[in-house]
């Protein structure tokens, strides 16, 4: 199990590499492209749709070919992608490596994710916060590596650098796959299943319809969320060269600065979770980084903007992983369909989202867009507060389905 947990953290850690290498040399990216910050969009967004596919195949894959054979395609198509963009092929060409760059990232993460949940059983949380946290390790760490090579000049080995890592990866997995992936699982019976099938009573019907309800609402979320996230993360590095007069790579470092609050925040988001529950901790992360975007188009001076950076971080750490366990726990027993859902919602508002931002920042400039990233994280608070109430009626829901089952016993 340590084997299958470190090689899961190294997989991580070059996905959080290869998802933010691009924000991190979008700004000098597009000044040698001759393109515009939507242009620089559509790259991201070619990426991501990628990424959705690969989520989308990866358990299709795995039944047909195999989990070594799907994670070792995985890295094997990022560490030919991100060589490719090293060489700075026209951008046409760059649109056209993204998708399999955007499969082999989501795919890994997918797997790789899959791998980790079905082995360490009742420790799946800790494990999963474990290789989540080296995402954000990756992430904090690449806007260094970018910002030292914009310096120098060559900004384009960023890409290569992932290459390599992820070669290396590929080989640890190849060598040292772990012996506990080879056992076969074991199917496991939902806890609620038998309840969940009997009966066309009318509480049942109505407990399976506001599960649907909870299940849209959480894909809502996951659109909302993770296309707020890369665009922030993209664009950041843009909004304060033109605000702050910041040079490029200055701009880029202070990506690390919200990487770094995330991957802090993550040390204690699920502690506190467990202490306040999932609702009330996603409602109160939600609420406060509304503020806090809102503050953003007020307080545009560079050390007011550096702390909001970092308490914006603080607050984003943990809705990823926690939504994605109150979704579970709300709509129970179908685990792997509501986590397949949610990512490839995540991967729809990670290609879209950033898209309209970099048209948006091209159309009206920094100031109206710190206004589109406070309006989004309004938007996420009215979704997570549906999401909850549908939740605590569904909850009611299951007892009077509960309830009724009985009786016909």
């Amino acid at each position: 199990m340590s084997r299958l947990i470190v090689l899961g953290c190294i997989a991580y850690l070059v996905t959080g590499f290869g998802q933010l290498v691009i924000g991190s040399v979008m700004e000098p990216m597009v000044h040698a492209y001759g393109i515009h910050y939507g242009d620089g969009g559509q790259l991201v967004m070619h990426q991501f749709l990628g990424g959705m596919f690969g989520i989308l195949c990866a358990p299709w894959l795995m039944n047909k070919h195999g989990k070594k054979f799907v994670l070792l395609l995985a890295i094997g198509l990022i560490v030919a992608a991100e060589f490719l963009y090293t060489l700075l092929p026209p951008w046409r060409v760059m649109l056209t490596i993204a998708p399999f760059a955007g499969v082999g990232l989501g795919m890994t993460e997918a797997v790789v994710g899959s791998f980790i949940i079905s082995a360490s059983g009742e420790k799946a949380n800790t494990a999963m916060s474990r290789v989540e946290t080296f995402f954000g390790v990756g992430a904090l760490l690449i806007p260094f590596a970018g910002a030292a090579l914009i310096e120098a000049g060559v900004w384009k080995l960023s890409f290569g650098i992932v290459s390599l890592l992820a070669a290396a990866t590929f080989l640890l997995w190849l060598i040292k796959w772990p012996d506990v992936l080879n056992q076969a699982e074991q199917p496991v019976q939902p806890a609620h299943s038998h309840g969940a099938r009997s009966g066309t009573m009318p509480a049942q019907r109505d407990y399976r319809r506001r599960n649907r309800l909870i299940l849209t609402a959480c894909a809502l979320f996951f659109v909302i969320y993770v296309g707020l996230e890369m665009s922030y993360v993209h664009y950041l590095p843009s909004l304060l060269v033109i605000s702050n007069g910041m040079t490029e790579s200055s701009a880029t470092l202070t990506l690390s600065i919200f990487w770094g609050a995330m991957v802090l925040g993550r040390l204690i988001s699920g502690q506190l979770a467990d202490r306040i529950g999932g609702a009330m901790y996603l409602l109160i992360t939600c609420l406060t980084a509304s503020v806090l975007f809102t503050l953003m188009t007020f307080m545009t001076g560079t050390v007011p903007a550096l702390i909001l950076i970092f308490l914006v971080g603080v607050m984003m750490s943990g809705m990823f992983a926690i939504a994605l366990v109150f979704a579970n726990r709300a709509v129970p027993g179908v685990t792997e369909l509501t986590t397949s859902l949610l990512m490839a919602c995540g991967g729809i508002g990670g290609a879209l989202l950033p898209k309209a931002a970099g048209w948006f920042l091209d159309a009206y400039g920094p100031g109206p867009t710190r206004w589109l990233f406070a309006g989004i994280t309004f938007a996420l608070l009215l979704v997570m507060l549906w999401a909850s109430i549908a939740a605590r009626q569904a909850g009611r829901g299951a007892v009077l389905a509960a309830e009724e089952h009985a009786h016909s016993l």
